[in-house]
């Protein structure tokens, strides 16, 4: 894709599927703030690097990190926004077997490992199809095999979309409102409802209690301003209503299986080539 200003390479909806057995593979700087809705027959794994890509389904919000990775199964719908132009895409698209993994057939964001990162690493100079049978198609080939072996944790990085009008409206408070402590019984009160009623309102239209989805939006904050490298841990903290680090970090340790101070040291190792 080049940069914006340019015609955009529509290589996702053109090319990607052209040839039912390569792996297509596709590294560029993002160069665009939108991906719309579209779906492949082939399965994607996207790898960013630098800035954080929000990825949207019919049902949920993703919130892809630098130095993770989404896995997109075939035939889902999908849009993607990047935070920032500056983000390094790196997009592996893989045919899908039969009898695969279960692995393979659920939406799902992973950290990258060293292994996996040395493997993408390997992948940095092919654009295109790989051709069944060559060297590299094997190659990519073992990156996908490896998967269901060294990504045991799905990282709960994605929220619900709310279908309820009215949840909408609180969902964009609490948004609005990251850097306060919010709590559940004032939400309630400003918005006219009882307890018991807010409460299984999130539970019907989101499937997850008020402090569950207000934990995540809070640290999915705290990622995207500890990528900006402009605030220390603690000031971190504070953006997003913690007023104990110890706490803050526990609960993003928690999450993303890192410490915040680990999180912020990390270094972006793939870089346009």
């Amino acid at each position: 894709m080049e940069t914006s200003g340019h015609k955009v390479d529509k290589y996702y909806i053109k090319k990607v599927d052209a040839d039912k057995k390569s792996i297509y593979c596709h590294h560029d700087l993002m160069g665009e703030l939108l991906v719309p809705t579209h779906k492949h027959d082939k399965a994607q794994m996207l790898y960013a690097e630098g800035d954080v890509v929000f990825v949207t389904t019919e049902t949920k919000s993703y919130f892809l990190p630098a130095r993770h990775f989404i896995w997109i199964p075939s035939g889902i719908e999908h849009s993607i926004h990047p935070k920032s132009e500056n983000v390094m895409m790196r997009n592996l698209y893989f045919p899908t077997d039969k009898d695969e993994d279960s692995f393979y057939k659920s939406e799902g964001i992973y950290p990258v490992n060293n292994l996996l990162l040395q493997m993408m690493l390997f992948t940095n100079q092919w654009n295109g199809d790989l051709k069944k049978g060559s060297p590299n198609f094997v190659i990519a080939k073992a990156i996908k095999a490896i998967l269901p072996q060294i990504c045991l944790t799905n990282l709960p990085l994605e929220l619900p979309l709310p279908k309820d009008a009215r949840l909408g409206k609180i969902l964009r408070h609490i948004e609005n409102n990251l850097g306060e402590t919010i709590l559940f019984a004032d939400v309630a009160h400003e918005f006219g409802y009882s307890e018991r009623s807010l409460y299984r309102l999130f539970q019907k239209d989101l499937s997850m209690s008020f402090i569950q989805y207000y934990t995540i939006r809070r640290i999915l904050k705290a990622i995207e301003l500890l990528l900006d490298r402009k605030l220390s841990v603690k000031e971190v903290a504070q953006e997003v209503g913690y007023s104990s680090v110890p706490t803050f970090s526990n609960t993003f340790f928690k999450m993303l299986g890192q410490r915040p101070s680990e999180y912020l040291s990390g270094e972006d190792i793939l870089k346009k080539r």
